[in-house]
């Protein structure tokens, strides 16, 4: 009998029935006004966690720093030599002015003269300041430092030696020259 009752009810309803199907977001909406009512929190509705993305742009960061410290270039040699002897910044600052000077000097006095001395001399001091690099690898190496540190004091005094003596006979030829230049008559 209630067979028959609800299939009178749908026989009557027929076409009146709404069929089409809702707009999008119409479970949000309604999940939120019914929340809103109860004071709930919405089980439809994700939260936007900033967590995952988070977690994995740190992941990623933290690679490339092991990276870069683990294939990066290497310090230079002479943030290596300073690490390993400090003092060896103030010295070589120290010597390195002094002959900057002194080349600075023997430049100028070039003459014609005296062109194949100070060019002799220039070649000199870059076979000098190429055994001077050397040494400073062979501290970073791990060579025996007070050795090596006197080496390479050595090498700067070496240098300045050379720079006094081709100055000093730089003179000598001005002063030879000066007085042929005297002692010749027209």
């Amino acid at each position: 009998m209630k067979k028959d009752n609800l299939d009178h009810l749908f026989e009557r309803l027929q076409g009146e029935f709404d069929v089409a199907e809702p707009e999008n977001g119409h479970q949000e909406r309604f999940l939120e006004k019914l929340n809103r009512q109860q004071g709930t929190i919405a089980l439809g509705k994700k939260k936007t966690s900033w967590w995952k993305p988070l977690s994995i742009a740190a992941s990623i960061v933290l690679v490339a720093m092991l990276g870069y410290q683990a294939f990066g270039p290497e310090p230079s040699i002479k943030r290596q030599v300073t690490k390993i002897a400090p003092e060896v910044s103030q010295t070589e600052f120290y010597f390195a002015s002094l002959i900057e000077a002194q080349v600075e000097e023997l430049k100028e006095e070039k003459t014609p003269e005296t062109a194949q001395l100070v060019d002799d001399t220039l070649a000199q001091l870059a076979k000098l300041d190429k055994d001077y690099r050397t040494l400073e690898q062979d501290l970073v190496d791990g060579g025996d430092i007070k050795i090596i540190l006197s080496a390479m004091i050595t090498n700067f005094q070496t240098r300045i030696d050379l720079l006094k003596e081709v100055l000093s006979q730089i003179e000598n030829i001005k002063n030879l020259k000066s007085q042929h230049d005297e002692s010749f008559t027209i």
